[in-house]
């Protein structure tokens, strides 16, 4: 490779806004591009067994790198990952999707190249993406460095996708050597607008009989947009009493006594619920009501009472200021918070809002296990640094009600809810944060869907515990509909056997766990060895499913079905 090319000032550019790894497939489009990863003093390559797998890896280092990237060939390569672009799109993860497409010249002969759908027109996938992505281009020799410029600023900015389509010999091409930095992102918000939001909150906030009937919901979109700092100094001006919603699961310290607990709507426990809805201010931080994350909408939250802090707007009760940035307006509350707080006769209430979930250790070591004791053996095992990941389904259900200690990180995918997300995303968050442990917590069908990239995890060694929950099946579909329909039922697989076939060699301990003390066994050899892969088959009951699940199910399930379509 000589002189500096548009390749060399993509991977500039991405090493500068923190990325340090590149997830992807190779195919012929990108090969040469990719010798400038390879050869890149602080990017590294991280090649997966499949797109869609490396889409979901990238998801996960985005979510917590703040930014990530993910190198497919054109057509086939991008396609298989357009799932996971979406999926990021549609929980503001911002991965740069990176395409090695064929040449301008064979583009502008309108060739029938492989890859393509054989009618000589290259801009097929760029329209599929137009509705997934924040910002596309397609490079050529004059626009490639503004465009590779602009789209990288809108991702970061915005935390969402974009889409980079790198024609071969663009990515060859010379380029002016990267001098100047990104500009840094720009606080749009008006001074006016964040004045008049502070009046109407102090107004709002000195209605409040007290201090303690102020109370604080949070939701994932502080952490999205970098706010979570602003948000702790906030709660500790007060304390305020405050929940998450599942969402949001690991945003703020779940051990501290003001904690309530996870905010589901009327699925929630009851001392989440009374925090929230009898609540005589509360502030909503960063919240995105969807169905699974409310309880199916059963949130009970009454405008007039409330100060909410949206992306780029802030309203208090019925008035609406803009723009307003959320990390801005958090930062504006705090001085309030603190002001309502000198009200209050004497220390803050220490004891805890939240009752306390089960705890491990409870279960008799020769019980079989279940839903519960698997559930309460888990949060037992977790410690601060830890990294948990539960696919959706009964996994993250099943963790959503328990406490965890502080330093932990949670993450799942409850609006896109694509199953088997989560296995490649351990590898991503893992790389993100390299040093810290993975606990990954799936389904027996969620993990089928990725289970190829447990062979990366082991090749890359990261230090993880896999508990994959074997419960024959389909077992959240299963409680909606169809219990004993063909539909819902999978191939047994063993798992401790899989694994050791992908190559975990003296790096993995794989075991099958039917019995709580089979399972504490497990975890007592995870912590002997924790720089190893340990994965656990922990067998539960087919039909067992956790109680937030069951409920949520229930909802779903009792929805009346769609009135059958006219015949002629």
């Amino acid at each position: 490779m000589t002189g500096y090319t548009v390749a060399d000032h993509l991977v500039d550019r991405l090493a500068e806004l923190g990325v340090d790894r590149v997830f992807g497939v190779p195919g012929d489009y990108s090969l040469a591009m990719l010798d400038h990863v390879t050869h890149h003093p602080t990017v590294r390559w991280t090649g997966c067994t499949n797109e869609l797998n490396a889409g979901y890896a990238a998801d996960g280092y985005g979510r917590l790198r703040g930014i990530a990237a993910l190198c497919t060939t054109f057509g086939v390569g991008e396609l298989s990952a357009i799932n996971a672009i979406a999926g990021a799109y549609a929980e503001h993860v911002p991965v740069v999707h990176i395409v090695g497409a064929p040449a301008l010249t064979a583009q502008a002969q309108h060739r029938p190249v492989h890859h393509t759908l054989g009618d000589g027109v290259f801009g097929h996938f760029t329209a599929m993406h137009a509705d997934i992505t924040c910002a596309r281009a397609s490079l050529t020799h004059e626009n490639a460095v503004a465009e590779i410029d602009r789209v990288l600023r809108e991702v970061r900015d915005r935390r969402l996708p974009g889409y980079l389509v790198v024609p071969a010999d663009v990515a060859a091409g010379p380029a002016a050597s990267t001098r100047a930095a990104l500009p840094a992102p720009v606080d749009t918000t008006d001074p006016e607008a964040l004045a008049g939001f502070v009046d109407a909150a102090r107004r709002l906030l000195e209605s409040a009989s007290t201090p303690d009937d102020v109370a604080l919901l949070a939701g994932l979109t502080v952490h999205r947009l970098g706010a979570s700092a602003t948000l702790a100094r906030l709660l500790a001006a007060g304390p305020l009493p405050h929940a998450v919603t599942p969402w949001a699961k690991s945003l703020v310290d779940e051990s501290g006594p003001r904690f309530a607990g996870t905010y589901t709507g009327a699925a929630s426990p009851p001392a989440t619920r009374t925090a929230v809805e009898d609540a005589a201010v509360l502030v909503v931080a960063g919240v995105v009501f969807t169905d699974l994350d409310s309880g199916m909408f059963t949130q009970r939250i009454t405008r007039n009472r409330t100060i909410d802090v949206g992306p780029r707007t802030a309203a208090v009760g019925a008035a609406t200021f803009a723009p307003v940035e959320l990390p801005t307006a958090l930062a504006a509350l705090e001085p309030l918070v603190a002001e309502v707080a000198a009200r209050r006769a004497g220390p803050a209430p220490s004891e805890p809002l939240a009752a306390p979930t089960p705890a491990a250790g409870a279960a008799p070591e020769d019980e079989a296990l279940r839903q519960d004791t698997l559930w309460a053996e888990v949060s037992g095992f977790l410690r601060g640094g830890d990294i948990v990941l539960a696919d959706q389904g009964t996994s993250f259900y099943g963790m959503a009600p328990h406490r965890l200690p502080a330093g932990v990180t949670f993450v799942g995918q409850p609006l896109w809810a694509s199953i088997g997300y989560t296995l490649p995303a351990l590898l991503g968050t893992c790389t993100a944060l390299p040093g810290q442990r993975g606990v990954l917590l799936i389904g027996d069908g969620a993990a089928q869907m990725t289970a190829t990239e447990l062979a990366t995890v082991l090749r890359e060694r990261i230090p993880a515990v896999i508990v994959v929950v074997d419960n024959d099946g389909y077992t959240v579909e299963r409680a909606i509909h169809g219990p004993d329909e063909p539909y819902n039922d999978i191939t047994p697989w063993d798992w401790p056997a899989l694994a050791r076939a992908l190559g975990g060699g003296e790096h993995l301990l794989a075991t099958r766990a039917t019995t709580v003390g089979e399972l504490r066994r497990a975890f007592a050899d995870a912590d002997a060895d924790p720089a190893r892969v340990t994965l656990v088959q922990a067998v539960v009951p087919r039909d067992d499913v956790p109680d937030l699940l069951a409920a949520l199910t229930r909802v779903l399930g009792s929805r009346p079905a769609p009135e059958p379509a006219p015949t002629s």
